[in-house]
């Protein structure tokens, strides 16, 4: 049984990749040695494993990678620090249409 992995790389710039591998040592590697110019931590070298996530699922790691992409820094960084309690506060919508932010 293969293990895939979800990971959030913290550049050097400080902005965040976030990917998806069957084997987490190698692709780091790969990012740090830089043999993709074209690849988005080319030039935000070196970067360091924020976090990862394992599954015994391809597909259930797909739908998390995809989902974790669209997420704002905040939210990644909350993610990343275990700030669960701020990472729901960051998830509910914040307009004014919202049913919780209806006058009385």
């Amino acid at each position: 049984m293969k293990t895939y992995f979800v990971y959030i790389l913290q550049c050097a710039d400080g902005s965040y990749y976030t990917g998806l591998t069957n084997n987490l040592e190698l692709r780091l590697e790969q990012h740090n040695s830089g043999t993709n110019p074209a690849s988005y931590t080319y030039r935000r070298r070196p970067v360091f494993l924020a976090f990862n996530q394992d599954f015994s699922d391809v597909n259930q790691a797909i739908l998390f990678e995809k989902k974790i992409k669209k997420w704002s820094a905040k939210k990644k960084k909350a993610l990343i620090d275990g700030d669960f309690d701020l990472l729901q506060i960051l998830a509910e919508c914040r307009n004014e249409t919202h049913h919780k932010f209806k006058p009385d």
